[in-house]
């Protein structure tokens, strides 16, 4: 039974019938499959400048399939654009608002499906959140990579550009370099050409199974991504007729999955908090000890930018997910019955697939970069609750490391002085109350961990916070630490001058304060007002979870 024909079949709602009209539908069109086409197309994002054409070759897709597509809104914040001053504050907040206008649009107009039409990093989640939340027929499909940018034979991304700036501070490149970066180094439209968060994401939407094989890694500028998106069209209406609702698919066997490519693939350690947001909307418990377990045990094939050289136009050439998918499962680490929105299970999706030694983004099994996952949890008594290190993208002989705290209350103050030279090797910058409470927003740290990288202080000095990392950050980044700075975590009573130990192999990071002088600095602790900026930040601020829960809304 569609939910659309409450429109069509009853007398009491012809004022709805005479609205759709309005809207140019006919009779005919009404008495179809009435399709959400939730496209987050906008100008002032790369990411999204092409989705006004994904978005109508879904409604062609959903016209040959016999359904009625229905274009609706979606908004989005550019990250990398919003880096480094108020607008990153909003960036992680949006996923909610985000996940809550699908809803509402969804809900509000008896929609019978919908296709998803993101590409940038909140909006994936947040849209498949919301999915989750309205358990309906539901398929994403994404805008598609940026190809990436040539700078004197080089291949480079985003990253690039934000460790150039750390270069050009530390007079290591001149400003006609910096000039020819910046107009090299993002071509054209898609997601940013390296592992970041919104790849992260498009790439585990194939893992999980909401998105056709492919999703992930077509370039945005190939017309095979047109031609993946009618064919999204025509699954959305299939699976309308079969009643294939996006929890038949995201359920805790396909989460595991999920994070298991996750680890693989060594993807944004921002997919630890957008996988549990998920889950939670499904109804699965996912916590972050799920995240070790499944990483002791998965090998890490993939190194792209920012932990190696490779981006994903290579992986795309490689054989994409479903090469990566195709060796878990080759391995015993994917369980391959789980349902996809191709109408086949995993396994039956990858039957054919196999690792081309001709390639170098992917490594076989039998060669895995490390026997261990790309992503690690760590916990200490500075961090009870967790917090998360992409440790695919840190250097050997940062994996554990002993060095002095440079304390510094948000993102501003550690940036100057980074910038100014005052950070030196052996160093443990800790950046405080830039949580989900306290940032409010937990603001990505792209601007500090770039500037160090590209000062070179990348294999000698450590970043922890209860902030975020940008996909495109590497080293020794550490962060969502919880309980955060500003609900009162320990994380705040660290000092300028203490002595902090980490070590990624043992999942440990530990303040070397005693018990004692821990209770004694806490009875002292006073949390420091700071300004929130905008009615919504200051609601956002009020009702959002820790990060080890994925900062969701309460």
């Amino acid at each position: 039974m569609l939910r659309s024909s409450y429109f069509t079949d009853r007398a009491e709602s012809a004022p709805q019938r005479s609205l759709l009209k309005a809207c140019g539908f006919s009779d005919e069109e009404l008495k179809k499959p009435l399709i959400a086409v939730v496209s987050a197309y906008s100008e002032i994002v790369p990411g999204h400048i092409n989705l006004d054409k994904i978005a109508n070759a879904v409604k062609a897709g959903v016209y040959a399939a016999g359904g009625t597509p229905v274009l609706v809104p979606a908004i989005g914040v550019c990250d990398g654009i919003a880096m480094g001053h108020i607008g990153m504050k909003y960036s992680l907040p949006s996923r909610e608002l985000i996940a809550d206008s699908v809803e509402t649009m969804v809900n509000a107009h008896l929609f019978d499906g919908m296709v998803l039409v993101p590409n940038c990093d909140k909006i994936v989640p947040g849209m498949v959140m919301a999915a989750c939340r309205l358990d309906l027929p539901a398929v994403v499909v994404s805008g598609g990579p940026m190809l990436a940018g040539n700078v004197c034979g080089e291949e480079v991304s985003l990253s690039k550009m934000f460790e150039s700036v750390g270069a050009r501070k530390a007079g290591l490149i001149d400003d006609k370099q910096l000039d020819d970066i910046t107009a090299r180094c993002c071509p054209g439209c898609g997601s940013c050409a390296g592992m970041y968060t919104a790849n992260s994401m498009n790439c585990l939407c194939e893992a999980i199974g909401i998105a056709l094989p492919g999703n992930g890694t077509i370039p945005a500028v190939y017309s095979e991504r047109i031609i993946l998106a009618k064919h999204a069209g025509a699954a959305i209406v299939e699976m309308v007729n079969k009643n294939i609702t996006a929890r038949d698919i995201i359920n805790e066997r396909s989460i595991r999955n999920a994070v298991t490519c996750d680890m693989a693939l060594g993807c944004s350690s921002n997919s630890v908090l957008h996988l549990l947001a998920i889950a939670h909307e499904a109804g699965v418990g996912l916590d972050l000890n799920m995240f070790n377990e499944i990483s002791e045990k998965t090998p890490n094939l993939c190194h792209l930018a920012p932990a190696g050289p490779t981006h994903i136009q290579d992986l795309y050439f490689a054989g994409g997910v479903q090469a990566v998918l195709s060796e878990l499962l080759r391995g015993g680490f994917l369980d391959g019955d789980c349902k996809t929105v191709t109408g086949k299970t995993v396994a039956e999706n990858l039957k054919g697939v196999r690792l081309s030694a001709a390639q170098k983004a992917i490594r076989p099994l039998e060669d895995p970069y490390s026997k261990t996952g790309g992503l690690a949890i760590l916990f200490g008594n500075i961090a009870k609750n967790g917090c998360v290190v992409k440790r695919s993208a840190v250097a050997p002989e940062m994996l554990v490391h002993k060095g002095k705290a440079r304390v510094f209350d948000g993102e501003d103050a550690a940036i100057s002085a980074i910038y100014a030279g005052k950070i030196n090797p052996g160093d443990v910058v800790v950046i405080k109350y830039e949580g989900p409470k306290g940032g409010p927003g937990m603001r990505e740290m792209l601007n500090p961990t770039s500037a160090l990288a590209g000062m070179g202080l990348d294999k000698s000095v450590a970043l922890i916070t209860d902030g975020r990392f940008s996909g495109a950050s590497r080293g020794a980044s550490i962060g969502h630490v919880s309980p955060e700075a500003a609900a009162g975590g320990e994380f705040a009573l660290i000092q300028e001058g203490d002595t902090i130990e980490i070590n990624i192999p043992q999942y440990k990071v530990h303040l070397c304060v005693s018990d004692e002088e821990m209770e004694k600095r806490r009875k002292n602790w006073v949390r420091p007002e700071r300004e929130i900026p905008g009615k919504w930040l200051k609601r956002y601020a009020a009702m959002v979870s820790s990060a080890d829960k994925g900062a969701i809304l309460s």
